[in-house]
């Protein structure tokens, strides 16, 4: 597991510092105080931001698992250190000379940390596609190819009179250490992002019971190969499938997925690519021999160095993707809870020049900022990107949020958020509440099963962002509920119905 960093906080407690709570409203607290919260432990705060004032509170100063409300800390600590423009560069470098349209040695891609690398840009080129429920999730893949930006490199790379290379392709990813799984989803982070570093297995059932369901997958590429056995049942059944993978070349692999599925919607049985470089360079070659450039992946018995491309000349430079501008980045993250980006930031940050020259991590930069602009941090534990390992109280969100809507991209980050009712993990969340639509906020989950009584716990559930309220205050807010056990079959739905419950009343309610 990854080790928990506290962010040590100034001498003073925040619990000094801060007025008597003022209880919620007898509508919210109705809502609290339901039979299915009896074992649980709830947390919120409302707050002014014009005023400066507490509009009510619940346990705002004590510590709460927050879920994925985490990436509002994380992204803003970006925007921050990066800026709302930040822009990732990925490159293709040549080690040699090119005689007769030969390079002369190894075509070589530099991974940046790009989150967004092989994600589809909407027409306007102003922002990334993205779809409700990620496909990280489980959710359809985007209806695009998400290996265009590798051929768009592999262009490049031939329109230069480049039709072969007697080396390999090779994918530096030094930038940061690749290989750690993200405590969300479990995808490996890396510096280089194919599709989310998953494969989308599609299993689309048939029109009757007993029909073959359809099995496809995206990006094809030689890395992997599925061999799919599944057949269709009556609707209302639940899905059973099960995938085993049966490789001996660990560079060519093979998934046998077995069984069954219900009439009705496909699903997305996704696959986790076990090395995302490895990955990088076999997708990569493959594109560049369709490009009319004669390649093959780097030779599996072939080490590379730590840093093998420091050295390397722009006028070596051969090949570049630019991505947009970090404000694309951080919609992606924010409006669907994208765990493998969230978690690969404090990274990137810390591979910044300045931080890497300094020994300083991404949670570093994250302190020097926070503290630096007088946040207390006494009220914050954050020991991972995404939430699965962090601890935030009610009023360092609230104080925290107050800090971002003073920031120049503020617009740009509120603008990020999911609606209530309208999109991202909100989309399903309150559509016909007062306050559908005015409700900017992230959402946040963290759970686990309970094999006592064969049912899940919420550990952590949170709400956490901005409204203007009917009467025209500007409000920050955040709610969170802990430990929410009950018989119902989707406890994380209904803890969120019930926050995104609170947070249009109050929209209502606040005078």
């Amino acid at each position: 597991m990854t080790p928990r960093l506290l962010i040590l906080a100034p001498a003073f407690a925040a619990a000094a510092l801060l007025p008597a709570q003022p209880a919620p409203p007898k509508r919210i607290q109705q809502v609290l105080d339901r039979p299915e919260f009896v074992h649980a432990t709830w947390g919120m705060e409302f707050y002014d931001l014009e005023s400066k004032k507490t509009v009510w509170a619940v346990n705002r100063e004590r510590l709460f698992v927050p879920g994925s409300t985490t990436k509002l800390v994380t992204i803003g600590t970006a925007f921050a250190a990066l800026g709302a423009d930040y822009r990732f560069h990925t490159r293709v470098y040549r080690t040699g000379p090119v005689r007769d349209g030969v390079v002369q040695g190894d075509l070589v891609l530099v991974a940046s940390g790009d989150p967004d690398l092989t994600r589809w840009e909407h027409p306007a080129g102003s922002a990334y596609a993205f779809v409700d429920q990620d496909h990280s999730y489980g959710g359809a893949p985007l209806p695009a190819e998400p290996l265009e930006a590798l051929r768009e490199l592999a262009q490049q790379v031939a329109s230069r009179g480049i039709h072969a290379l007697t080396g390999q392709v090779i994918v530096d990813a030094s930038l940061f250490r690749e290989g750690t799984r993200e405590l969300g989803t479990r995808v490996v982070i890396s510096p280089l992002n194919i599709n989310d570093n998953v494969i989308d297995i599609v299993v689309t059932p048939g029109a009757r019971s007993g029909d073959a369901a359809v099995v496809a997958m995206s990006p094809r590429t030689s890395y992997l190969t599925v061999q799919a056995n599944v057949f269709t049942v009556d609707s209302g059944a639940t899905a059973g499938l099960r995938s085993v993978e049966d490789s001996t070349d660990l560079d060519h692999r093979m998934l046998v997925i077995t069984g069954t599925v219900p009439r009705g919607a496909a699903l997305n049985a996704r696959w986790t690519v076990p090395v995302p470089s490895r990955f990088g360079e076999i997708a990569l070659a493959e594109a560049l021999t369709a490009a009319g450039v004669r390649a093959i992946p780097r030779l599996g018995a072939r080490r590379m160095a730590a840093e093998p491309t420091r050295a390397l000349a722009d006028s070596m430079l051969v090949a570049e993707h630019v991505s947009l501008p970090f404000s694309a980045a951080a919609r992606v993250i924010l409006k669907v809870s994208q765990n493998l980006h969230a978690s690969s930031m404090p990274m990137v940050l810390g591979a910044q020049p300045a931080a890497r020259a300094a020994g300083k991590s991404g949670f570093d930069v994250a302190r020097e900022w926070l503290q630096g602009a007088g946040l207390n941090l006494d009220g914050a534990v954050q020991g991972d990107g995404a939430g699965g390992d962090a601890y935030f109280s009610p009023a360092f969100m609230t104080r925290y949020l107050e800090l971002v809507s003073t920031q120049p991209w503020a617009e740009a980050f509120h603008d990020a958020l999911p609606i209530l009712g309208t999109d991202g993990t909100l989309a399903t969340i309150q559509t016909n509440a007062p306050a559908a639509g005015k409700v900017h906020a992230k959402t946040g989950t963290f759970s686990s099963y309970d094999p006592l009584n064969k049912r899940p716990i919420v550990h952590g559930k949170g709400l956490a962002g901005y409204f203007t309220s009917k009467s025209g205050r500007r409000i920050a807010f955040a709610i969170y509920v802990n430990n929410f056990a009950t018989n119902e079959p989707d406890p994380t739905t209904l803890a969120g119905q019930a926050l995104g419950e609170i947070a249009s009343l109050a929209w209502e309610i606040i005078k």
